[in-house]
C-alpha cells in the first residue's frame, strides 16, 4: 500500500497532478481546491494518500491533511457514493463544515454541493452521523464548535448528552454578535426539531 508520496510536481490537469518520484511518474488525484493551490511545476509537492484498486483500475487519491485522507475514506464508506464525488465534497466544502453538516443532518446544506442530490445527502447523514459524533474519525473541532464550548457545556449542564450538544452548536449562524444566552436559545431550537 502506498500511505504517501513525496516527489516533484511534473504536470497538473483537472483533476490529477503528476509526481515525479525517483524517475516513476504517479498519477495522484487530487481534490480541485488543493490541485488549484500546488503551485508551479517542478516544486516539490506531499501528500497523504489512499491507494484503490478496482475492477476498472488502480487508482492514487492525495491529500494534504490526514483528516482530508480520513474523511474521504469515510465518504467512500457511503454506499453509492463514489471518488469523484468525494474529491467533489472535500473541495468545495471544509472538512469540519462537511462533518458539523453530517453530525447535524443539515442535508440542504449537503445538497448545495454539486452532484449531491436529497437522496444521497440523506444515505450520507444516515450512514456517517454515528461515526463522526463517536470521534472514529480524525476531524479537528471547528472554529465554530470551539468558539461555542460554553454553549456546549449549558446544554450539557440542561441535561443533554455531549452528542446532542455538539450537533445542536454545529447548526448555530457564526454571528459574532449573538451572545451566549441568545445561542443557547437557537441552541435549543434546533434540538426541539429533532
Amino acid at each position: 500500500m502506498i500511505a504517501s508520496i513525496n516527489g516533484t510536481l511534473e504536470a497538473v490537469s483537472s483533476d490529477y497532478a503528476i509526481i515525479n518520484v525517483g524517475g516513476i511518474g504517479f498519477q495522484v488525484f487530487i481534490p480541485p481546491a488543493t490541485l488549484s493551490a500546488l503551485g508551479s511545476v517542478g516544486g516539490r509537492v506531499s501528500f497523504y494518500t489512499h491507494f484503490q484498486i478496482r475492477e476498472d483500475g488502480i487508482n492514487l487519491y492525495g491529500f494534504s491533511k490526514l483528516a482530508e485522507l480520513a474523511m474521504f475514506k469515510n465518504l467512500l464508506s457511503v454506499s453509492g457514493l463514489g471518488p469523484k464525488l468525494a474529491l467533489m465534497m472535500l473541495s468545495e466544502m471544509d472538512i469540519e463544515s462537511l462533518a458539523a453538516a453530517i453530525v447535524s443532518g443539515n442535508s440542504a446544506l449537503l445538497t448545495s454541493i454539486r452532484g449531491v442530490g436529497k437522496k444521497t445527502a440523506s444515505r450520507i447523514v444516515l450512514e456517517l452521523t454515528d461515526k463522526l459524533a463517536s470521534g472514529d474519525i480524525l476531524i479537528p473541532a471547528s472554529a465554530v464548535m470551539q468558539e461555542n464550548n460554553d454553549v456546549v457545556a449549558a446544554l450539557i449542564s440542561l441535561g443533554y448528552t455531549t452528542n446532542e450538544a455538539t450537533r445542536a452548536v454545529s447548526g448555530l449562524p457564526r454571528d459574532e454578535k449573538l451572545g451566549l444566552e441568545e445561542k443557547i436559545k437557537l441552541a435549543l431550537g434546533g434540538l426541539g426539531k429533532d
